[in-house]
């Protein structure tokens, strides 16, 4: 078993991360009171789909992406999403959402017979897709931060988007690694 790198990035009590770049998100609102972060969810997300360049999801977590600039966008047109975080491929770290806050990534979701996910999850996207693997990269960055996500909240379970919509989501697909995170000891009750 891997264990966590040292030292952990640091969370502030917002729940911003300092090692990412912070790119706020209005696509996001506050928690029920007194709802712990009991959950990550791990997605993939291009935009179009497949193309892993430009500033598309940034520009679709903000609002600003321009609904005409590819014939796929139009399916999308309108839609109000973020997550707490994207992790491009080549490692760099984005976050839109404060922890402390509730991002909407998971949609209509479901986990040990809990609805809404959103309300006690963290989102993680990864630029990618179902058919092609992550890069070491990803993972590189990935892994540090679920371990300061464990250390900050009573986390439980890391899981992918398909796990809580099943039938619905099928991300993060299955060329994302979950053995790398199995071997760290971050998939506990998956």
């Amino acid at each position: 078993m891997l264990h966590p790198p040292s030292p952990l990035p640091a969370l502030d009590a917002s729940g911003w991360l300092a090692a990412a770049r912070r790119i706020p998100s209005p696509n996001c609102d506050a928690r029920p009171d007194g709802m712990a972060i009991e959950l990550v969810v791990v997605h993939n997300i291009s935009l179009p789909p497949g193309v892993f360049v430009g500033d598309a999801v940034i520009e679709l977590f903000t609002n600003r992406l321009d609904w005409d600039a590819h014939p796929y966008y139009q399916g999308i047109r309108g839609i109000k999403v973020s997550a707490h975080f994207l992790i491009r491929r080549d490692g760099s770290l984005i976050q839109f959402v404060p922890c402390g806050l509730r991002a909407w990534h998971a949609g209509v979701s479901s986990w040990r017979e809990r609805e809404r996910c959103n309300d006690f999850s963290i989102g993680i996207e990864l630029e990618g897709d179902d058919e092609t693997p992550f890069t070491d990269a990803q993972y590189v960055s990935l892994i540090p931060l679920l371990y300061a996500l464990k250390q900050a909240y009573p986390i439980q379970a890391v899981v992918g988007h398909s796990d809580i919509a099943p039938g619905r989501k099928t991300d993060p697909g299955a060329c994302f690694d979950w053995l790398r995170l199995q071997e760290s000891n971050l998939t506990a009750a998956r």
